[in-house]
Formats: C-alpha cells, structure tokens, sequence
C-alpha cells in the first residue's frame, strides 16, 4: 500500500501499522518523549489533526494519530455491531500498550472524543490525562437527546440508522454533499485540497459504512445498558469548545463533578464543532499547557 500523500504536509510525520484487539490500525506519528494520542472524529481521519502533530512533537511528546477501525486505512469489520463503544475503547487502550507504554495522554475531537470518554472509563490505568474538543460526555449527550433542540441539531444520527442510504447518498458526485457539509460548518477552514484528501479516505473500499456504524452502534443501544457502563473518571479532564458549534449544544460541554471531578472548560467564542482548525493556535496552546502540566 503506498504511502499516504497527506503525510507530505506533516512535517517529520511516518506512518505505520498496529495489529490490535483483533483489527489492523493505521497510524501517523511524529516526535519522542511522552505519549499523545489524538483521535479523530467523524467524516475525518488521521488527518484531522494536522496542524496539531507538528505543534505537540514540537513540545517534547510522542504523537500518534491512527484512523480509528472503520476509517481510510485501518481495518473495516462488518457489522454494526463491531463498533460497540466497548471495542472502540479497547482499541484505543491497546494501541497504547502496542507503543510500549502503560498510559499515555488522550485527547479526541468529535466521535474520537467520545471514543476518548470511554477510554478513560473502561481502562482508567491507560489514560494520564484526557482532552475532549466538542463531543458532550455520553451521559450529558443522553440528555441532549431528552431536549428537542438537540434533537434537531441530531437529525442525521436518526437518518444514519437507515441501511445502505446514507452512504449512497454521501458518496454521489464525489462525494459532493460531505465536502459541502464541511465547508458550510467552517468555510476558513477546509481548502479545496483539504476535501480531495478527505474524498480520498472516504473512498476506500467499506469506509463510509464503517464510519456510519459508530452512529449505528450507539443509537441501538439501550440508555440505560450505557449509563450502567458509565464511571466517574478520575485523572485531569480539559474540555476544549467551540461554541459556534450548529450540531451540539454548548449547554453539553461540561461533564459535571460527577462524571469528571478534576475538569476545566474552555470556551472559544469564534470557533465551530471544528474547533482544532479554526483555532489551531489556541487549541495547541491550551494542549501543550494541558499535558505538560504539573498540578492534578
């Protein structure tokens, strides 16, 4: 398989592979020293975090970036039911154990983010510290979803669940209308090139029905089975926002004591649900500060 294009844009970034909890994972990774995964979220890919690689290596860690299971390079199970939030997490936990490591500093944007919660739930001995960037803790996107406002912000994770549709859909004319979704959430922050590399890893053969069974996967799951798996979570929680964001809430954005004893919130006023590109600066500012700091 060659080597992906988009690493050109990252410098000092190699890719690599991880044999996981069963799957294949494909990851980027750049710098030495202590351990930073950064998950991505949904219709993006390693690539999500490009301007974030370079920044953290930079600072003094160890950055790996992997396309989660269902996404460009990685492995692609059938089934809906093989993106369970319990494999995600897995996964995830023995990609870190795979780096040679026992914990290490998780941060994750969107469905990555949420995959980053879980993480930290069910493998709390993997986790140093934890960055969330616009995704609600699960138990709070639980009561989003008790809100019509919310519901209407979700309207696509109910159309999701409608089999072989969506991908149709999102794949006609190259893909034509998730290249527009993205540039209608934050025009600044997607280049025409930008869309070609996103088109590029949705094109890879059963990825978009991967990436759509993360949706699939935990709107079929009853609210009380998730609730049951949930725990508090013990280690520094730093929420990141953009609070221009048109798909979720900011009322969600803080976990609560309950969930996330030891969480700060932050704002950014002018930023979207895409929040590491239209505020990368600041993002990278507030992560390298986050990680590197000393307090609890």
């Amino acid at each position: 398989m060659s080597r992906p294009s988009d690493l050109m844009e990252v410098a000092g970034a190699s890719d690599s592979y991880a044999d996981v909890n069963g799957i294949r994972l494909h990851y980027v990774e750049s710098g030495q020293g202590p351990l930073v995964v950064l998950l991505h979220g949904f219709p993006e890919f390693w690539y999500s975090w490009r301007h974030q690689i370079p920044a953290l290596a930079a600072a003094g860690y160890h950055v790996v970036a992997p396309d989660m299971r269902g996404y460009n390079l990685s492995d692609k199970p059938s089934g809906w039911r093989a993106y369970d939030g319990e494999h995600l997490a897995a996964d995830i936990a023995a990609l870190i154990r795979h780096s040679g490591v026992e914990k290490a500093h998780l941060v994750g944007h969107d469905w990555g983010a949420a995959v980053a919660y879980l993480t930290a739930m069910d493998h709390p001995d993997s986790v140093e510290r934890l960055a969330i960037l616009n995704v609600p803790h699960p138990a709070r996107m639980l009561d989003g979803f008790r809100t019509v406002k919310q519901l209407r912000k979700s309207w696509y994770m109910f159309f999701f669940q409608i089999p072989y549709l969506p991908e149709k859909l999102l794949a006609r004319d190259g893909f034509a209308f998730a290249k527009r979704s993205l540039r209608a959430d934050s025009p600044e922050s997607f280049t025409d090139a930008d869309l070609e590399r996103y088109a590029e890893a949705w094109s890879q053969p059963g990825a978009f029905t991967g990436m759509i069974n993360y949706y699939r996967a935990a709107l079929r799951q009853s609210p009380r089975k998730a609730l049951d798996r949930m725990s508090p979570i013990d280690c520094p929680v730093l929420v990141i926002w953009g609070q221009r964001d048109r798909h979720l809430g900011s009322e969600l954005a803080d976990p609560g004591r309950r969930w996330a004893p030891k969480v700060r919130v932050e704002r950014i006023p002018d930023a979207t649900h895409w929040v590491q590109h239209d505020a990368a600066e600041r993002v990278n500012e507030l992560l390298t500060d986050f990680i590197g700091a000393s307090d609890p």
